[in-house]
């Protein structure tokens, strides 16, 4: 599956169900619940939007995974499944941002680890570790890892991925959707040259985070 309609499938469930109590309201006469319910069904469709997204391709550049603002550029040293020092930058994600996340470089898909855990804020440093969490593996071409963790938040309570071991991902194509709230790690190469800094804002699919070397 593409993933390419303009509104994500994991959204038509919410869809229908807030349309049939807002007609179910209408036909009640109940009108300033019928008005609410109506622009909760209209958020929740906005919510769902995927839209399509284009970026300059240049030798190198990682794109951003996620819609949201940068609230972290940092080295760290990890070790577990991936080892070593990297440089990580996050990206939290508010109920307004389109919440489908990218591939920030193309590659084959290497690993993917789905941890249960907690459901704190999202824009917490431990909502990294503590967090229920997908990690995606990518591998380059050259050999290089990048990871994309996606971290569900206090309202976010469900994360999808789209891409399995084996698959050959390109730049920009969509992996996920975490619903409702929620941020994104990314684990770039220690190496790496990083151009956002904090509190920027980017666009998934779109935006460059910086380059591999």
């Amino acid at each position: 599956m593409k993933h390419e309609s303009i509104i994500a499938h994991e959204g038509y469930p919410f869809i229908i169900f807030s349309i049939i109590i807002t007609v179910f309201m209408a036909f009640l006469g109940i009108a300033w619940l019928t008005i609410l319910l109506f622009l909760v069904t209209v958020f929740v469709v906005c919510f769902f939007r995927n839209p399509e997204r284009y970026f300059e391709e240049k030798e190198k550049v990682v794109i951003s995974p996620a819609d949201g603002k940068v609230i972290k550029v940092e080295d760290v040293e990890l070790s577990g499944i991936i080892s070593g020092k990297f440089k990580k930058i996050s990206i939290f994600m508010n109920i307004f941002n389109v919440h489908v996340n990218r591939a920030p470089y193309s590659g084959k898909i290497e690993a993917v680890n789905y941890h249960e855990g907690k459901f704190i804020a999202a824009n917490l440093d431990k909502a990294s570790e503590d967090n229920e969490r997908n990690e995606v593996m990518i591998r380059t071409e050259d050999g290089r890892v990048v990871w994309v963790v996606q971290i569900a938040g206090l309202i976010a309570r469900r994360i999808v991925s789209w891409v399995n071991v084996g698959m050959t991902i390109k730049k920009g194509e969509r992996i996920g959707i975490i619903c409702f709230g929620s941020r994104l790690d990314v684990y770039l190469p220690s190496d790496s040259m990083i151009k956002v800094k904090l509190q920027d804002k980017v666009k998934a699919g779109q935006s460059p985070l910086g380059y591999l070397s």
